[in-house]
């Protein structure tokens, strides 16, 4: 999911506290039976997420910065 104007992704804390993360400081996502990123600065992260569905969001993430300028459309 993505807020509109932001290069970011929505998380979910074990807590259920959301908060939005920028897909390019991730290094590795691991499911330990939870769903742990470990950031660039080797900062770990437990999320509610599936490491299935911020695979998808990072995909989301990578075509929407990618597409042309005349191409984008408000979401």
């Amino acid at each position: 999911m993505f807020r509109k104007g932001f290069r970011v992704i929505l998380l979910t804390r074990l807590n259920g506290t959301e908060f939005y993360l920028n897909p390019e400081l991730i290094q590795s996502v691991e499911k330990t039976p939870d769903t742990v990123i470990t950031l660039l600065n080797e900062k770990k992260l437990v999320v509610r997420e599936s490491p299935e569905l911020i695979r998808e969001r990072y995909i989301e993430y990578r075509q929407r910065i990618t597409q042309p300028l005349w191409m984008k459309q408000d979401k």
